[in-house]
């Protein structure tokens, strides 16, 4: 993190924080409450919408009321990197994010939503979780460069192309743009799968689908589903690129302003929360294929010719070749994690 994004944070936190914390209420015959703000990217219909609601009830309950977290979906408060920075910064206690983005925080964060990287979704989980060796090295970087925290992670699904056309091979999108997340590892991974990037934030993604500025991009299902991106778009090819979690993160003078009471109640609601939207991630998953094909997409796997060989191939050579030197050592760490 630059220092004019460390001065900026402590500045705002000297100055009390306005931005952060709301006024104290008072209910009757209750302590005064401490309000803060989480913002997120996604509606409040998708899972990883849902699961902010979910973690700010459970704080409330767990604090006795104490604590309440007023959340705000659908990129309210900013942007993708506008929130990590928001957080960053203390002007909000809360996000959630993709790992590339946490990454514009603090470099080697990125490294988590590599494509192909992981086993199975129980090795993400495994290494994504809060007490691994792997995620409490990040994590320590994480909150010496920009005074966050990842406070747990969620399931968040595997990410498949969708198209306004069938493509079964990475030729086939030769010269075809593909939006792409606005950070490194996802514009490499789109290069991969044989596409032209090109950088929209999510908010803005609908509408450039449905006006051909993109002519394809890549999520989980539940993300295709909840966003209604079968009407924009036709073919789901399921190349299962990236397995992936979200990143809740908190900012960390917040996390160290509370009680000891309150940071067991917070960590308690992240594990709760954190099981809670994984299991409901991995439910939802073969229903939403099921509700996609009902919305009339064309669903693309291998027995339908798609050549997933070559799309994985292609991606872990571009991937490779860009990041390996960089994140090489971190990758076998991730690999040795049972």
């Amino acid at each position: 993190m630059t220092n004019s994004v460390a001065l900026s944070r402590r500045g705002l936190l000297l100055a009390g924080g306005a931005a952060l914390l709301a006024t104290p209420f008072l209910g009757k015959g209750a302590r005064a409450a401490t309000t803060m703000r989480y913002g997120h990217m996604h509606t409040p219909a998708s899972i990883a919408g849902a699961q902010a609601e979910w973690f700010a009830a459970a704080v409330k309950e767990k604090t006795g009321g104490e604590i309440d977290i007023q959340i705000f979906p659908n990129s309210q408060l900013g942007k993708l990197q506008e929130l990590a920075e928001a957080v960053s910064t203390g002007s909000i206690a809360f996000s959630h994010n993709t790992a590339g983005a946490v990454g514009s925080l603090y470099a080697p964060f990125a490294a988590f939503d590599t494509p192909y990287l992981y086993r199975d979704i129980p090795h993400l989980m495994n290494v994504m979780d809060a007490a691994s060796p792997v995620m409490e090295e990040l994590n320590a970087g994480l909150i010496d460069a920009s005074g966050t925290r990842a406070l747990y992670a969620f399931y968040f699904g595997t990410r498949n192309l969708t198209l306004d056309r069938a493509a079964m091979t990475p030729a086939d999108l030769a010269g075809v743009k593909i939006r792409s997340i606005p950070f490194p590892i996802y514009m490499a991974t789109v290069e991969g799968l044989g596409g032209v990037p090109v950088p929209v934030d999510w908010s803005e993604v609908p509408t450039a689908l449905a006006t051909g500025v993109v002519n394809g991009q890549e999520n989980p299902m539940n993300v295709l589903v909840s966003a209604k991106l079968y009407e924009v778009q036709s073919h789901l090819m399921l190349t299962g690129h990236i397995t992936a979690a979200q990143v809740v993160m908190m900012n960390d003078d917040v996390w160290n302003g509370l009680s000891d009471a309150h940071k067991e109640a917070v960590a308690a609601a992240a594990s709760e929360t954190r099981t809670r939207a994984s299991d409901e991630m991995l439910a939802a998953e073969a229903t939403d294929l099921e509700a996609l094909r009902g919305h009339g997409m064309t669903v693309l796997d291998e027995a339908a010719g798609l050549d997933l060989a070559a799309f994985k191939d292609s991606v872990k050579a571009r991937v490779s070749a860009e990041f390996d030197a960089e994140w090489g050592d971190l990758y076998a760490k991730i690999a040795a994690v049972a």
